[in-house]
């Protein structure tokens, strides 16, 4: 997610360290000049993709702070993400996309976007009413990063549910009450394949190597996940070579 201010060019990304979020993150900084990555810690089964966000951040010259909402793992258990000694992580490919897997968070996604808009709306009224931006001057977005092509099938991923937040952000809000400000939801990637997102994060320069994917924490990816079993799909589409993956 990346939030910007139009008017002071403030702004802040939410990086979760994968492929994804990294692409939209690259794509982000050339949108505002001044960027802060947010990177949410909810109790997930291991501290890899947060690390990794904090490299990809420095690599691209954004500042970087780590929320703890470790909180989130205490009402979002039922996922494999969070609970992991109760659901293991699934590895048949095959089952990708026939229905929502156990790796999906309840509401992790809608619980981000509510986050990530509160602090863009903080951001967005202090400019209008303690700096004097005027609202006319003023555009609030968030950038965020699903998918709905090559996925595990979650569904807060698809472009209707974004549709739907974005209303319910003008309805909820002092920006859309007061000020008739949208809160944007611009969503880059989410009609793209793994494959077009790989060649959009290299055009974009960003830093693959330092992205992390896999579900488990190991030293390399496991390659059977359905993160990993994605991630490799969409890099032997697009032609181009994995790093993160040993060879020769």
């Amino acid at each position: 997610v990346s939030c910007g201010v139009v008017g002071d060019e403030s702004g802040g990304v939410l990086l979760s360290g994968g492929l994804d979020s990294t692409t939209v993150t690259a794509y982000a900084v050339g949108r505002s000049d001044h960027l802060t990555a947010m990177t949410f810690h909810y109790g997930q089964t291991h501290g890899k993709e947060v690390e990794c966000a904090a490299r990809v951040a420095a690599v691209l010259g954004v500042a970087h702070t780590m929320l703890d909402v470790a909180f989130l793992k205490d009402v979002a258990w039922y996922s494999a993400l969070t609970s992991p000694e109760a659901f293991a992580v699934p590895k048949d490919a095959s089952a990708i996309g026939t229905g929502i897997p156990i790796t999906y968070v309840p509401l992790r996604n809608t619980m981000f976007l509510s986050l990530s808009a509160a602090l863009l709306e903080s951001k967005v009224l202090h400019a209008i009413e303690v700096e004097g931006v005027p609202a006319s001057e003023v555009a609030a977005r968030l950038y965020m990063a699903p998918n709905a092509i090559d996925y595990s099938g979650y569904p807060d991923c698809r472009p209707e549910f974004y549709e739907q937040m974005a209303k319910t952000l003008r309805l909820g809000s002092k920006l859309g009450a007061k000020y008739d400000i949208d809160i944007e939801i611009e969503t880059p990637i989410i009609h793209l394949s793994k494959a077009e997102i790989v060649q959009m994060a290299v055009e974009l320069g960003a830093p693959l190597d330092l992205t992390w994917s896999c579900y488990e924490g190991g030293e390399i990816p496991c390659n059977e996940c359905d993160s990993c079993v994605l991630r490799a799909k969409g890099f032997a589409e697009a032609g181009v070579t994995d790093p993160l993956i040993p060879h020769g």
